[in-house]
Protein backbone atom coordinates (compact mmCIF):
# COMPACT_ATOMS: atom_id res chain seq x y z
CA UNK A 1 0.00 0.00 0.00
CA UNK A 2 1.20 3.35 -0.72
CA UNK A 3 0.96 6.49 1.01
CA UNK A 4 -0.08 10.30 0.22
CA UNK A 5 2.14 12.58 0.29
CA UNK A 6 1.08 15.81 2.75
CA UNK A 7 0.36 17.84 -1.26
CA UNK A 8 -1.87 14.40 -1.83
CA UNK A 9 -3.75 15.02 1.23
CA UNK A 10 -7.42 16.90 1.29
CA UNK A 11 -9.61 17.78 3.52
CA UNK A 12 -12.29 15.30 3.78
CA UNK A 13 -9.57 12.04 3.05
CA UNK A 14 -11.00 8.91 4.67
CA UNK A 15 -9.62 5.88 5.89
CA UNK A 16 -10.72 2.78 7.99
CA UNK A 17 -9.85 -1.31 8.49
CA UNK A 18 -11.53 -3.65 10.96
CA UNK A 19 -10.16 -6.02 13.45
CA UNK A 20 -12.19 -8.33 14.98
CA UNK A 21 -10.71 -8.62 18.80
CA UNK A 22 -9.76 -12.08 20.15
CA UNK A 23 -8.60 -13.27 23.59
CA UNK A 24 -4.91 -14.18 21.54
CA UNK A 25 -4.69 -10.48 21.01
CA UNK A 26 -5.95 -9.51 24.37
CA UNK A 27 -2.77 -12.33 25.75
CA UNK A 28 -0.32 -10.77 23.47
CA UNK A 29 -0.87 -7.28 24.34
CA UNK A 30 -0.95 -7.86 27.79
CA UNK A 31 2.71 -9.64 27.36
CA UNK A 32 3.58 -6.60 25.46
CA UNK A 33 2.73 -4.21 27.80
CA UNK A 34 2.19 -6.01 31.15
CA UNK A 35 -0.75 -4.40 31.72
CA UNK A 36 -2.48 -7.91 32.94
CA UNK A 37 -5.34 -6.20 35.05
CA UNK A 38 -8.10 -9.17 35.63
CA UNK A 39 -10.81 -6.95 34.20
CA UNK A 40 -7.92 -8.68 31.16
CA UNK A 41 -6.95 -11.58 31.84
CA UNK A 42 -9.26 -12.99 34.56
CA UNK A 43 -12.44 -15.03 33.61
CA UNK A 44 -13.80 -15.03 37.43
CA UNK A 45 -12.72 -11.96 38.46
CA UNK A 46 -14.47 -10.28 35.05
CA UNK A 47 -17.77 -12.37 36.25
CA UNK A 48 -17.63 -12.09 39.59
CA UNK A 49 -16.60 -8.57 40.72
CA UNK A 50 -18.63 -5.18 40.99
CA UNK A 51 -16.64 -4.25 37.71
CA UNK A 52 -16.65 -7.40 35.91
CA UNK A 53 -20.33 -7.14 36.09
CA UNK A 54 -20.65 -3.39 35.39
CA UNK A 55 -18.53 -4.05 31.95
CA UNK A 56 -20.70 -7.22 31.34
CA UNK A 57 -17.51 -9.68 31.69
CA UNK A 58 -13.81 -9.58 30.49
CA UNK A 59 -13.09 -6.67 28.52
CA UNK A 60 -9.81 -5.43 26.24
CA UNK A 61 -7.04 -3.00 27.58
CA UNK A 62 -8.54 -0.02 25.93
CA UNK A 63 -5.37 1.15 24.38
CA UNK A 64 -5.65 -2.14 22.50
CA UNK A 65 -8.17 -0.52 20.54
CA UNK A 66 -6.74 2.75 20.37
CA UNK A 67 -3.75 0.87 19.08
CA UNK A 68 -5.59 0.51 15.90
CA UNK A 69 -4.91 4.12 15.05
CA UNK A 70 -1.47 3.52 14.53
CA UNK A 71 -2.41 1.29 11.62
CA UNK A 72 -4.63 3.99 10.12
CA UNK A 73 -1.39 6.18 10.30
CA UNK A 74 1.22 4.05 9.56
CA UNK A 75 -0.50 2.45 6.68
CA UNK A 76 -3.66 4.14 5.43
CA UNK A 77 -3.55 8.14 6.10
CA UNK A 78 -0.94 9.45 5.66
CA UNK A 79 0.37 5.80 5.17
CA UNK A 80 4.23 5.09 4.51
CA UNK A 81 6.53 7.67 5.82
CA UNK A 82 4.53 9.36 8.48
CA UNK A 83 5.36 9.95 11.98
CA UNK A 84 2.71 10.21 14.35
CA UNK A 85 2.68 13.29 16.62
CA UNK A 86 -0.37 12.83 19.15
CA UNK A 87 -3.40 11.19 19.87
CA UNK A 88 -6.44 12.14 21.71
CA UNK A 89 -8.83 9.14 22.73
CA UNK A 90 -12.07 8.95 25.02
CA UNK A 91 -12.99 5.81 25.92
CA UNK A 92 -17.10 5.93 25.38
CA UNK A 93 -17.36 1.68 25.65
CA UNK A 94 -16.07 -1.42 26.80
CA UNK A 95 -14.40 -3.67 23.47
CA UNK A 96 -15.31 -7.91 24.48
CA UNK A 97 -13.72 -10.69 23.07
CA UNK A 98 -15.28 -11.28 19.51
CA UNK A 99 -16.01 -7.39 18.87
CA UNK A 100 -15.09 -6.13 15.72
CA UNK A 101 -13.80 -2.72 15.64
CA UNK A 102 -13.63 -0.42 12.71
CA UNK A 103 -10.83 2.08 13.56
CA UNK A 104 -11.88 5.32 11.03
CA UNK A 105 -9.76 8.42 10.49
CA UNK A 106 -11.27 11.43 8.40
CA UNK A 107 -8.75 14.38 7.73
CA UNK A 108 -10.23 17.63 9.43
CA UNK A 109 -7.02 20.29 8.87
CA UNK A 110 -4.16 20.40 7.00
CA UNK A 111 -1.65 22.79 9.36
CA UNK A 112 2.11 23.97 9.13
CA UNK A 113 5.32 21.82 8.92
CA UNK A 114 3.71 18.98 7.29
CA UNK A 115 1.34 18.05 9.75
CA UNK A 116 -2.49 17.00 8.99
CA UNK A 117 -5.36 16.95 12.40
CA UNK A 118 -7.75 13.63 11.79
CA UNK A 119 -10.72 13.08 13.45
CA UNK A 120 -10.54 9.41 14.96
CA UNK A 121 -12.78 6.67 16.11
CA UNK A 122 -13.62 3.21 16.43
CA UNK A 123 -16.73 1.71 15.96
CA UNK A 124 -18.10 -2.05 17.04
CA UNK A 125 -19.98 -4.22 14.95
CA UNK A 126 -22.99 -2.71 16.59
CA UNK A 127 -22.36 0.46 15.18
CA UNK A 128 -21.75 2.27 18.48
CA UNK A 129 -18.45 4.24 19.28
CA UNK A 130 -16.39 2.61 21.53
CA UNK A 131 -13.55 5.71 21.09
CA UNK A 132 -13.52 9.05 19.68
CA UNK A 133 -10.65 11.38 19.65
CA UNK A 134 -8.33 13.44 17.13
CA UNK A 135 -4.94 12.79 15.62
CA UNK A 136 -2.18 14.32 14.69
CA UNK A 137 0.46 13.18 12.40
CA UNK A 138 3.86 14.34 10.18
CA UNK A 139 3.11 13.37 6.24
CA UNK A 140 5.72 12.80 4.17
CA UNK A 141 6.92 15.61 2.17
CA UNK A 142 8.41 13.62 -1.47
CA UNK A 143 6.74 10.60 -3.39
CA UNK A 144 9.90 8.32 -3.00
CA UNK A 145 9.01 8.93 0.97
CA UNK A 146 5.92 6.84 0.38
CA UNK A 147 6.47 4.53 -2.22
Amino acid sequence: MRGKTFDEIQVGDTGSFSKTITESDIHSFSAITADFNSIHVDEVYATTSSLGQKMGGRIAQGMLSASLFSTLVGMYIPGKGALYVSQTCNFKRPVKIGDTIKAECTVIEKMEKFRIRMRTCCINQRNEIVIEGEAIAIAARKIEDVV
